[in-house]
């Protein structure tokens, strides 16, 4: 049996349909992991800074305190959280 011209319009439509919703699940992919690259960069931006400025330090300690989900307070229940060396440029550690 021939397929008719509604047929093969709806097969297209089908198939049009199908691809698009590939391409938005793509996009949809890739501004996932582009979000998660720029969460990790931050974080580990933070954690440098953190090391080298008390400020940055304690603002991160308050940081994890106030997280508001227990499971993810408990992924830093072992972590020794880093805290800035001493330098004499510091305005925290002079005496």
């Amino acid at each position: 049996m021939a397929e008719t011209e509604l047929e093969r319009a709806e097969k297209r439509y089908a198939q049009a349909k199908a691809r698009l919703q590939a391409l938005k699940n793509r996009e949809s992919t890739r501004q996932r992991k582009l979000d998660t690259r720029r969460k990790v960069i931050l974080g580990g931006a933070l954690l440098d800074l953190a090391e080298r400025d008390s400020g940055a330090a304690a603002m991160l300690d308050r940081l994890i305190r106030n997280l508001p989900r227990e499971q993810d307070r408990k992924a830093f229940a072992d972590w020794n959280m880093p805290s800035p060396a001493p330098s004499s440029s510091d305005p925290d550690t002079s005496s």
